[in-house]
């Protein structure tokens, strides 16, 4: 039987008009921002205008269904379906021409951002590198009027200029990637790219747009075919896209709305005005945990979070590193709320959920970059009590290990950790801790620190 393709015929859910624009249109921001907007009270009022990346392939699929798709949460006890329609448009992130209407036109109020870490493309300063070569290409096509630009920031600041041409008024600019202080990141970003284009853009922009700080959480697998036809025999219609999740979401918010925003509170979403704590446990207790497991789990011959944390030596590891994380955020009246060991059981729970195959060489990827947030700043706070910081040595241990023994092993820096391969002893150790912290690398105590943890996991594949 030819079963009918997902549409608003099918599953009534009235379009709302275009008052957040999203730029990054992928699988977590729709188990993530789109899902909170349709649980919002007021969600007949907000619909997002959905931009890809690099290619089209996303919103070539979602146009095809009206923007809506299948949200699976994926629970021990069963799955449950969810068709969201908060993606009122799907758009290829190359139509410059759509994307500057919807910025321009006074209703849009949000823009929302999950365009990867990488593509805030800031410096050690922490500003823009405007030499980086996709910055510098998209700096020349905007000032010689000869083509529209590539990046992600590149088409934010050309759509911001729309929108103070057609004086629009003010906006939020809400960073959903998974960095620290990522509103400040994206600030920087935006202002450096608009500083270098037109000054007088960026000082409209330091007027008008408010950048938004969050913590975001979600596990979300890539979906796969059999998730496709799972979908298929549970709902009675074939949807493309279907996006998997875990049931649990988390989302903190810090920042101003000058134009207004959807009730995501209705959905669970929290407003405080210090993000910084709960960054830090999201970043250090979930995602630290994470790189953690992808190392030594891989190493020990596992592909999958929920095989790894059954693992007894993945789990100590994981433990001890909890612990030392967990020294450095409680304690405060600041922290008092972060609920750290409800926090901790909890994710014992999402990380055991095997129906989750939520695999470790996605996790992975980009290493030196995400050791820096998860694995860097509890090393150096437990050096700065007094402490050997051992557990968050031998997440950069293992993160060392994996590079030399994994087939097919990825980083951003690749060549740089190549290099250092080719190095023995302590001299490797130090080339690679380089990578990660040339600060860290120059401290021999350090250096001496994590060599001694290298090889806790290689060597040793999980028995059976």
């Amino acid at each position: 039987m030819d079963l009918p393709l997902l549409n608003r015929a099918l599953h009534p859910i009235p379009k709302a008009p275009v008052r957040i624009v999203h730029l990054g249109l992928g699988a977590f921001h729709r188990s993530h921002q789109a899902w909170y907007t349709q649980q919002a009270g007021d969600a007949a009022n907000w619909g997002i205008a959905a931009f890809t990346g690099r290619r089209p392939d996303a919103a070539t699929a979602l146009a095809g269904q009206d923007g809506l798709f299948t949200l699976v949460e994926r629970a021990d006890t069963g799955d449950s379906f969810t068709v969201v329609g908060s993606i009122v448009e799907a758009v290829d992130g190359a139509d410059i021409q759509r994307l500057t209407e919807v910025m321009a036109a006074p209703a849009t109020a949000v823009v929302t951002l999950t365009i990867t870490e990488a593509a805030y493309g800031l410096g050690s300063d922490g500003k823009l590198d405007i030499s980086a070569p996709e910055v510098a290409a998209d700096l020349a096509r905007l000032g010689s009027d000869q083509g529209n630009p590539a990046t992600p920031l590149g088409r934010l600041v050309l759509a911001l200029a729309a929108r103070r041409d057609a004086g629009a008024g003010p906006l939020a600019v809400v960073c959903c990637d998974n960095l620290s202080s990522n509103g400040t990141v994206a600030r920087e970003a935006v202002a450096g790219f608009a500083g270098a284009w037109d000054t007088g853009l960026a000082a409209w922009i330091g007027t008008n747009v408010s950048f938004v700080s969050t913590s975001v959480d979600r596990i979300t697998p890539r979906t796969t075919g059999e998730d496709v036809a799972g979908v298929q025999a549970a709902c009675g219609y074939r949807d493309s896209s279907p996006v998997i999740a875990e049931p649990f979401s988390s989302w903190v918010l810090s920042g101003d709305f000058p134009a207004g925003r959807p009730r995501w509170e209705d959905a669970g979403a929290l407003f405080v005005e210090d993000i910084e704590p709960y960054e830090n446990r999201k970043l250090w207790l979930l995602n630290g945990a994470h790189s953690l497991l992808a190392y030594a789990g891989q190493l020990r011959g596992h592909s999958t979070v929920a095989e790894a944390l059954a693992d007894p030596l993945c789990m100590q590891a994981v433990e001890a590193f909890w612990d030392e994380a967990e020294a450095n955020l409680s304690g405060t009246e600041a922290t008092a709320d972060l609920q750290i060991p409800a926090y901790r059981a909890a994710l014992l729970a999402r990380f055991g959920n095997a129906r989750i195959a939520h695999n470790l060489a996605q996790i992975a990827l980009d290493g030196s970059t995400k050791l820096r947030m998860r694995a860097v700043p509890v090393l150096q706070a437990e050096r700065a009590a007094g402490r050997s910081g051992a557990a968050a040595a031998l997440m950069i241990a293992a993160w060392m290990d994996c590079s030399s023994a994994l087939p097919g092993f990825q980083d951003p820096l690749g060549d740089e950790v190549a290099a250092a391969n080719s190095l023995a002893g302590a001299g490797r150790v130090r080339a690679l801790l380089a990578v990660v912290d040339p600060a860290l690398a120059a401290d021999d105590a350090v250096v001496e620190l994590v060599q001694g943890q290298c090889g806790r996991f290689a060597g040793h594949p999980a028995s059976g």
